[in-house]
């Protein structure tokens, strides 16, 4: 599979910088998805902060296969202006670092409402940010999360067939179609022209408990074997979430308690050997 690369959020090892790179050169991956460094998000890095990561980068010779930005996950009616600036700055941030993707979302909504209310007001807002990446020749990929506009598969095709082009495409995460009760072999028949890139968790529906690749009702071997097999290339990228980590309560709406004992590095060296032996059996 040498088409295929490895890469991973690397700031559920730990929160500081070093300790990450320590890791993935421990692991043996040469690609991280960037998201946070020593407690601060990527998204607010300074300039001074954006240069002390890139010589760390350089010196660890590991590059950096998706921002994993917070673009998008905010409230439907909080201020947009300002958040397409934080945009501008996190493309920005993503082309220092020589990142060829920005991970981003598509908002959340009321809970007690239909998502289908807030549909133009969610195409609006990506329409611009579309255009944006556009003008700075950026590629956004959308992910499905729980509880923004696209979370299920057929949202998540609405926007794809919208807005998909050159510098807007899909991740693909089994774990959070699971934990919406998305079967994610009929996500994947849907979204499969649209993926770019693939979040490798996997997750129980019941409880909605996340576990390491294979191990849940992902269906992650079946998807993966197709992706190879009709000639996918670029990155999994593990999201291992089998741990409480810093920051995890900024990420998700309503974070589970991770039951796990193992501390952030354990968990993802379980993370990673078992997506290596599940891509040994479909290799």
């Amino acid at each position: 599979m040498e088409n295929i690369i490895l890469s991973g959020f690397s700031d559920e090892v730990c929160e500081e910088f070093d300790g990450q790179l320590a890791a993935m050169k421990e692991f043996g991956l040469s690609h991280i998805e960037l998201r946070g460094a020593d407690g601060v998000n990527v998204s607010d890095f300074t300039e001074e902060k954006l240069k002390e990561i890139q010589k760390k980068l350089c010196a660890a010779g590991i590059a950096v296969s998706s921002i994993g930005s917070p673009i998008g996950k905010i409230g439907i009616g909080d201020d947009f202006a300002s958040h397409l600036e934080k945009l501008r700055r996190t493309i920005s941030i993503a082309q220092q670092l020589e990142a060829p993707y920005l991970r981003m979302f598509s908002f959340y909504y009321p809970k007690e409402d239909e998502p289908e209310k807030y549909r133009d007001q969610v195409f609006f807002r990506m329409e611009k940010m579309v255009e944006l990446a556009q003008r700075e020749n950026m590629v956004l990929l959308h992910e499905n999360e729980k509880g923004i506009y696209g979370d299920l598969a057929p949202r998540c095709l609405q926007l794809m067939e919208r807005f998909s082009g050159p510098n807007f495409q899909a991740v693909f995460d089994f774990a959070n179609f699971v934990e919406c009760g998305q079967d994610t072999l009929e996500a994947y028949e849907l979204l499969k022209p649209y993926i770019k890139y693939v979040h490798v968790k996997d997750a129980l529906k019941e409880g909605k408990k996340i576990v390491p690749a294979g191990k849940g009702d992902g269906h992650v071997a079946e998807i993966l074997r197709d992706l190879v097999q009709s000639g996918y290339q670029g990155f999994l990228s593990l999201e291992p979430h089998l741990v409480d980590f810093s920051g995890l309560g900024s990420l998700e709406q309503d974070p589970n308690k991770r039951e796990s004992r193992l501390d952030g590095k354990s968990a993802w060296g379980l993370a990673l050997s078992s997506l290596q032996e599940l891509l040994k059996t479909i290799g």
